[in-house]
């Protein structure tokens, strides 16, 4: 199922312009336009699109429909993460039910900050009970406390938890990847790191940046595949800029504001993150090339 699957896109969450509801239409005309552009697999739900300001019956609804959308083409990864575990089962457990739904990001659990027998202890506890298999979502930037990469390699052994979605060090990087079965999934959030991840055996980078690089991210892997790896190289080098300029504001709305740019109407942010204003729009297209 993930095999083939090295570049995935963290997807926006298209809404209409007083983001007070989600538009399908647009989620519908985005998600094609990226399977024509490089990404072989998709990550609904996770940070980029928004989803601590989506309600419960908005998260359903919109993994149904997105499901419905991709229609088996790629694998979906399904963000199903809180930093309260019995919330976390209970939802996991009903996006386990959607038909096309492979495997549930369930992220560190932020604010609450657990210590590493904690954090061993929430993802046992979700993965036990999980119908569908789980990947570890480690962004100590946004939880406030890192899973340290040795628990990672502990609880790779877990049966049903399946994979990773690593945001910290290459080192770390390195050794989760040089510690776990080869079957463990190991994706870099980092978009930074997209070469070096895949160059040093990872699977692949779960990337913000494939919205509006996709081409040229996917060329990049062929060349790496290919044994060019100066070329490769040149291409991460070229990116790494701009993949930075599209979190120089709180994302995701440096890479909303591109795609409105360029006619895809995902519509605005939703408080507290705020669409970019003119001013910001201009410093970002300037950064950008546009």
């Amino acid at each position: 199922m993930f095999e083939n699957a090295e570049l995935m896109t963290a997807i926006i969450t298209p809404f209409n312009e007083e983001a007070t509801e989600i538009n399908y239409e647009a989620l519908e005309k985005l998600t094609n336009h990226l399977l024509e552009h490089g990404s072989q697999g998709f990550v609904i739900g996770g940070t980029t699109g928004e989803t601590p300001t989506l309600t419960e019956d908005e998260k359903l609804t919109l993994y149904k429909k997105f499901a419905e959308i991709i229609d088996g083409r790629v694998p979906i990864i399904a963000g199903v993460g809180s930093n309260n575990t019995q919330g976390t089962i209970d939802f996991v457990k009903k996006v386990g039910q959607i038909k096309g739904i492979d495997m549930a990001l369930v992220v560190v659990p932020y604010y609450n900050k657990p210590n590493q027998r904690g954090m061993k202890a929430h993802f046992e506890a979700v993965a036990a009970e999980s119908p569908i298999p789980v990947m570890i979502y480690n962004i100590p930037g946004r939880t406030g406390v890192l899973m340290d990469k040795e628990t990672v390699v502990g609880l790779s052994k877990n049966s049903n938890i399946k994979g990773i979605k690593q945001c910290n060090s290459l080192d770390d990087l390195e050794y989760i990847v040089e510690h776990t079965d080869d079957k463990f999934l190991v994706y870099s959030g980092e978009d930074g790191q997209a070469l070096y991840a895949r160059s040093i055996g990872a699977n692949g980078v779960i990337s913000v940046a494939s919205h509006i690089y996709g081409d040229e991210m996917s060329l990049m892997y062929k060349k790496l595949a290919d044994g060019d790896v100066l070329g490769a190289g040149a291409l991460q080098r070229e990116l790494t800029p701009k993949m930075s300029a599209l979190f120089m504001y709180p994302s995701p709305s440096p890479v909303k504001a591109v795609l409105n740019s360029k006619g895809y109407e995902v519509g605005g942010c939703r408080l507290p993150i705020l669409s970019l204003n003119e001013s910001e729009q201009k410093i970002l297209f300037d950064k950008l090339g546009f």
